[in-house]
């Protein structure tokens, strides 16, 4: 079922969703078997620390791996244009910060809506590509599939880019 928070937060935004009630899967690529779907139409969503201090979420293919370096650097040029100090590192947010900031959602269920979560919102480009894709609903059983034109309408400041490489 899906949280009355993010039904509230897509609905005022006019996204169109649909909800897919599903077996419990803990990762985007389970998701993706579980769906029968092409696992690069499934969405992992990442939520990540620049220097241990501010936070983006973002969206990659359930079939790749992020690419923390290409993040860091894509950040970091948005810095420089506006005059600030570069970050000089990235990791993921921890645990014990997700359950702190997060409300609402099971560990590792975040949905990527960074406007909700008053985050920096990044974007793979190999998301966008799909006309409709599958992101996390904010539990192990629940899913939405929207467009990504819709997720990208959300954040007038998403970061689009190549954030993903192939898993090994």
């Amino acid at each position: 079922m899906l949280s009355k928070t993010i039904q509230k937060f897509l609905d005022f935004n006019k996204v169109k969703y649909e909800i897919l009630e599903h077996k419990v899967v803990y990762t985007a690529f389970d998701k993706a078997s579980t769906l029968h779907v092409k696992p690069a139409e499934v969405g992992k969503t990442m939520v990540v620390s620049l220097d241990n201090k501010n936070y983006a979420i973002g969206l990659i293919p359930s079939n790749k791996h992020l690419d923390k370096k290409k993040v860091l650097e894509a950040f970091n040029k948005l810095r420089k244009k506006t005059g600030q100090k570069t970050y000089k590192k990235i990791d993921f947010a921890k645990e014990q910060w997700m359950k702190n900031h997060i409300k609402g959602v099971k560990v590792g269920t975040t949905p990527p809506f960074g406007p909700l979560y008053k985050l920096p919102f990044f974007i793979d480009n190999a998301m966008t590509k799909p006309s409709k894709i599958i992101v996390n609903g904010g539990s192990y059983e629940t899913s939405l599939k929207l467009s990504p034109t819709s997720l990208v309408k959300l954040d007038p400041k998403t970061l689009k880019g190549s954030f993903s490489m192939a898993k090994k």
